[in-house]
């Protein structure tokens, strides 16, 4: 049986299994915009290697944190703009 993980995201609970990275976590919770460009548009991971800088989250307090290059860990904080 594969670990799992609590996790909080956006301030409501949800689990994943161990070795999956914050921006599948955020999809996996079922929303597609991880924030908002300066202009108001929606934006969500492009790339998912780290290039395009579309999926930064907000990760226990620290800002602008790429969530296709970060695995998730027991009790992570993720928030969103959305």
């Amino acid at each position: 049986m594969p670990e799992v993980l609590a996790i909080s995201l956006n301030g409501k609970s949800l689990t994943v299994p161990a070795g999956t990275t914050v921006a599948a976590a955020v999809s996996i919770a079922g929303q597609s915009s991880f924030r908002r460009s300066v202009s108001g548009e929606p934006r969500g991971p492009l790339c998912g290697m780290g290039v395009c800088f579309e999926c930064r989250v907000t990760v226990d307090g620290v800002r602008h944190v790429k969530s296709c290059q970060m695995l998730c860990r027991h009790g992570m904080q993720i928030n969103t703009d959305e």
